[in-house]
């Protein structure tokens, strides 16, 4: 039997002594979770503990990936550096196009971004880096990534600094809470790798939240760059994000930003006689058709309320290639009315939606999702010009949530009638009795848009002109 050769290879990497610990540390996990400032050196890190990986697996044809929030990011931050550290390995390849490291023993190293989870479908993994897990999509580890690692046992390693309680926070609470898992966090204060000057510097010219979010890995810290940080900051303070119960004299609308292969955001809520906006439930998910949200209408509504208006974004009325129809159409097929409302610039749909906001309470417990994705949604960072572009917000997780609640503050206006001083008992259970039958002689769900009264808000809405 021929001998192994055994060949030393030389790269240049010095992990400083954190690093070594955490390299350590990542050997013998499965499961890992990293919580570093700025210029700890994650991505070098990260970079070197797969290209390590990659040449000392003894499986077949091993596949690692590196994946960044974005494809262009991932391209802009860890593309160089993958390149240099693989550079002095004999026999290395480097696809440019494809950004990935071809490794002699047929190993591969590879730069997704979370922005297309498509691509990384059918494939297998041995091992993944998330870079930034927080600004990704909630669901992209568990749906999409996470059955890749199945087949081989892969591990996988969360890095980042904090931009809020979002998926980042709840993987770093699972980390320190279930055995198995391995759990770190760097602040500057303890790891003595930035100069303590331009740490008080940088304190000099940032915000308590910023600093304390970048430097000292705080997650309570409000996210940067967050379109609505002020106006949900003070709906907290005023206690307004608290428990909301469903009043059952009031109908109950639902605001939509419909997805296709992208996910579908449902608010509901409702108007109270002096124009006060109770949200009372949100949904989300992918992957459906519009069958399946008719049936969470139902299933919600449960007899405990009536539904009023069921809103939409303009581009319901596209008709669709392959059928000829527009969604409004299918929608109407299934008993499912939608009323669509004017369509604003984005920048306009923003400022009403922070007019709208001081007027809103939240449950708490029913709305968590669509809150969390109201406080992460910000602003789009131009690495370039490293500020934050006050014109074009960012298109990820949070965006769908937003979008669906910009339509209701396109549409909202506040009510210019109000019921009278003296309302008996047996008024209003008349017309609620009196909205009940008009809906059950039409569909469960069935919400056929009209101009409504002062005390439901005075909604702007139209049917598209088709029979």
């Amino acid at each position: 039997m021929a001998a192994v050769e055994e060949r030393h290879i030389v790269v240049p990497y010095a992990p400083r002594p954190l690093q070594r610990v955490l390299h350590a540390a990542l050997e013998a996990h499965r499961w890992s979770v990293a919580v570093c400032h700025r210029r700890f050196g994650k991505t070098v890190l990260a970079i070197n503990q797969l290209q390590k990986a990659a040449l000392t697996s003894d499986k077949p044809r091993p596949r690692f990936a590196y994946i960044a929030p974005t494809y262009r990011q991932g391209k802009a931050i860890a593309w160089d550096y993958m390149k240099h550290y693989a550079g002095p390995i004999p026999g290395v390849g480097i696809n440019e196009s494809e950004l990935r490291i071809d490794h002699p023993n047929g190993a591969q190293v590879r730069i997704y971004g979370a922005d297309n989870p498509d691509a990384l479908r059918g494939i297998y993994l041995d091992g993944v880096v998330l870079d930034e897990y927080g600004l990704m999509a909630q669901n992209v580890f568990s749906e999409v990534i996470r059955p890749l690692l199945t087949d081989r046992q892969g591990w996988a390693l969360f890095i980042g600094t904090p931009n809020g309680k979002n998926q980042f926070y709840d993987i770093a609470q699972q980390a320190q809470r279930e055995p198995g898992w391995f759990f770190a966090a760097y602040k500057a204060s303890q790891t003595g790798l930035i100069p303590e000057g331009e740490l008080q510097s940088a304190r000099a010219s940032m915000t308590e939240d910023e600093y304390a979010q970048e430097f000292e890995c705080s997650f309570e810290a409000s996210v940067k760059g967050a379109v609505f940080a002020k106006e949900l900051q003070q709906a907290r303070e005023e206690g307004r994000i608290t428990r909301v119960p469903v009043d059952p004299l009031l109908p109950v609308h639902t605001e939509w930003d419909l997805g296709m292969r992208d996910h579908t955001a449902i608010w509901f809520y409702q108007v109270s006689p002096g124009g006060e906006l109770r949200v009372v439930d949100y949904y989300e998910n992918s992957g459906h058709g519009l069958p399946h949200y008719a049936q969470v209408l139902k299933d919600k509504q449960a007899g405990q309320w009536s539904y009023g208006i069921h809103g939409a974004p303009h581009d319901i009325e596209v008709r669709e290639i392959g059928t000829g129809k527009s969604r409004w159409e299918q929608a109407r097929a299934i008993g499912l009315y939608f009323g669509v409302g004017r369509q604003l610039p984005l920048i306009d749909g923003i400022s009403a939606t922070r007019v709208l906001l001081p007027r809103c309470w939240f449950d708490a417990q029913r709305c968590a999702r669509g809150i969390e994705a109201l406080q992460n949604y910000r602003w789009y960072y131009n690495t370039r010009m490293r500020e934050h572009d006050t014109a074009r917000p960012e298109h990820d997780w949070a965006s769908h949530a937003a979008d669906a609640f910009r339509g209701i503050a396109q549409r909202y206006r506040a009510p210019k009638a109000r019921l009278p001083k003296q309302v008996s008992v047996e008024m209003l259970l008349a017309e609620r009795k009196a909205l009940q039958q008009a809906q059950r002689d039409t569909h469960p769900v069935d919400s056929r848009p009209t101009r409504s009264t002062g005390r439901l808000g005075g909604y702007g809405l139209r049917r598209p002109g088709r029979g």
